[in-house]
């Protein structure tokens, strides 16, 4: 069940001792989420468990971002990212997110536990200008390049920073 919610204007803003948490298996569906996580989605528990994790995701968001936060924590490694999520009634709020994966007891990945909490407006109008750029890179090179698009976009902005995605996103 993808969100079908046309995006609105309204911006909700987590407090500061929110934590959203959430657990997914390997292939991303929704196995967990906390009393906060269901109050900011907007969704009910029964709509979550089960879902793929992009139910909520916005679209703002650039294709990139997610290959990249993919590729790396099925590379077993966390990654910390600044993510723009869709409630179910359209509005949108902005998260810091740890995600990491878990292990069975001989390293196999079972899924995966992410933590968001509350980032910074500084931190979230550096991403939502980066993001936006990335954006129409993707929708500029169309569906097929989109996502090659705007990581070759984001590399060159790192390189020019001299530093790798986890080191900006923790610098911010």
């Amino acid at each position: 069940m993808k969100n079908r919610s046309t995006p609105t204007a309204v911006e909700r803003v987590m407090r500061e001792d929110d934590f959203i948490v959430s657990k997914t298996d390997p292939s991303g569906r929704i196995t967990y989420g906390n009393r906060i996580f269901i109050e900011f989605s907007g969704y009910t528990e029964q709509e979550l468990i089960g879902a793929q994790h992009n139910i909520i995701r916005h679209p703002d968001m650039p294709r990139g971002v997610f290959k990249l936060l993919w590729d790396t924590v099925q590379a077993k490694d966390e990654c910390f990212a600044y993510v723009k999520n869709m409630a179910k009634d359209g509005s949108f709020y902005w998260v810091f997110a740890n995600i990491t994966p878990s292990f069975d007891k001989v390293g196999n990945v079972t899924g995966y536990f992410s933590v968001r909490r509350k980032p910074s407006p500084e931190a979230v109008k550096t991403v939502a200008g980066l993001y936006q750029a990335m954006l129409e890179i993707e929708q500029q090179a169309g569906a097929r390049d989109a996502c090659a698009a705007s990581l070759a976009y984001l590399a060159k902005q790192l390189s020019e920073k001299g530093m790798n995605y986890a080191e900006f996103i923790l610098s911010i």
